[in-house]
């Protein structure tokens, strides 16, 4: 039987895959259920299966000849969002959501790895299927460290991510960044408080939050090349008691973003100009500060033979050329940490349709994609894993 056919055969259970993980969603490290099922559908498609960490879960396809090892990797975690579609299968936990497609990435993974299971004779190595939990908080790290990458020593990697900023049945891939590498912060002003009548008694913090605002706003469209992408956007800011009141303090939490290695020596490093800044605006201001990083990741970079691979399945699936585009987002993804470790390529699969209502942004809480989209996921895990075990890359 044929790919095509064998995932025919296979779409309804596709879907229904999809759409249970979508109605049990479960957050970052709390996915027990999700790991309890991945763990049985891969044990009864043949394969050894173990557990990483509490709920990771990775699932290893022998073939009959010896070679390199490829991992294809999906996310398992929901967001901390209620639900606000009306879908049949909208999820059954208050103020958890799938509103990011990872319901999708497991279920076209799960689908993929019973098909390649079958197909042993095909494939010269091995495929390592790895379920990774709370992706969203950047996990990717830990399973390292625990040894996801070893036993047997993974030699490349391949990730795919729907994204309903395409159209469904459009790839977007290319090679070098594609997903902005980011240090997520907490800035502490701190004055001294006092009455608004008579604030020079007083070290206004948010006078001084307010310079810094703006202030470092020049990092990213005066110091850094327009070519290399760089964000700084704050996304919360809270401070004070009453109207009358000039607080002790103001905490400012955002992200920083960028679309290159900070090790480029090229390139003015942007969280050392953003202390270098807050540094001298609250000096000026007579305030002082504390800077934390909650967590930081690098840029996702794709290795440019690994995108050929991708590339040239993809153009003997997708029927209008057309459709494999060069896609970058400033969205970032702890992908980039296995990508750092072997030569790796992570895409992007459409799955926006406006008449189905599948076009809403990612987190939000009307978030959807198209389910056509699936069974073109599965194929493209399945003829990547095949190509690149050929022996001919």
């Amino acid at each position: 039987m044929q790919i095509k056919e064998q995932i025919r055969s296979l779409e309804d259970e596709l879907r229904q895959i999809r759409r249970d993980f979508h109605q049990n969603p479960e957050l970052g490290c709390e996915e027990y259920r999700t790991a309890e099922k991945i763990y049985e559908y891969l044990k009864t498609s043949e394969m050894a299966v173990k557990r990483i960490t509490e709920t990771g879960i990775v699932g290893l396809i022998e073939g009959q000849a010896k070679g390199r090892t490829l991992m294809l990797r999906a996310d398992m975690d929901a967001l901390p969002v209620e639900e606000m579609t009306a879908l049949p299968y909208k999820s059954r936990n208050p103020g958890k959501m799938h509103a990011c497609g990872h319901d999708g990435h497991c279920a076209m993974l799960l689908v993929a790895g019973k098909i390649l299971s079958k197909m042993r004779d095909r494939i010269q190595g091995n495929i390592k299927l790895v379920f990774q939990p709370n992706e969203e908080n950047m996990f990717a790290k830990h399973l390292i460290d625990k040894g996801v990458l070893d036993t047997p020593k993974v030699d490349a990697a391949v990730g795919i991510h729907l994204m309903t900023a395409l159209q469904t049945g459009q790839i977007g891939i290319q090679a070098g960044p594609v997903m902005a590498g980011m240090h997520v912060f907490k800035l502490t002003v701190c004055g001294r408080g006092g009455h608004t009548g008579f604030p020079q008694d007083s070290i206004d913090p948010i006078l001084t939050a307010a310079a810094i605002i703006q202030a470092v706003q020049s990092i990213q469209t005066r110091e850094i090349n327009v070519l290399k992408p760089t964000l700084i956007v704050f996304g919360r800011i809270s401070a004070g008691t009453m109207s009358n009141i000039i607080p002790e303090k103001v905490v400012l939490e955002g992200t920083i973003r960028y679309l290159y290695d900070l090790d480029d020596a090229d390139t003015a490093n942007p969280c050392e100009r953003f202390e270098q800044i807050v540094n001298s605006i609250c000096r000026a201001h007579r305030a002082s500060y504390e800077i934390e990083y909650a967590y930081h990741h690098p840029a996702v970079i794709n290795d440019s033979g690994m995108v050929k691979i991708v590339s040239d399945e993809a153009q003997k699936l997708v029927k209008e050329k057309e459709h494999i585009i060069p896609y970058v987002t400033m969205i970032g993804e702890d992908f980039c940490e296995y990508a750092k470790k072997v030569p790796s390529a992570f895409y992007f699969l459409g799955a926006g349709n406006k008449k189905k209502q599948t076009d809403y942004p990612h987190h939000h809480p009307r978030f959807d994609f198209d389910e056509d989209a699936l069974p073109i996921g599965v194929e493209m895990h399945i003829r990547t894993a095949l190509s690149y075990l050929s022996g001919q890359h």
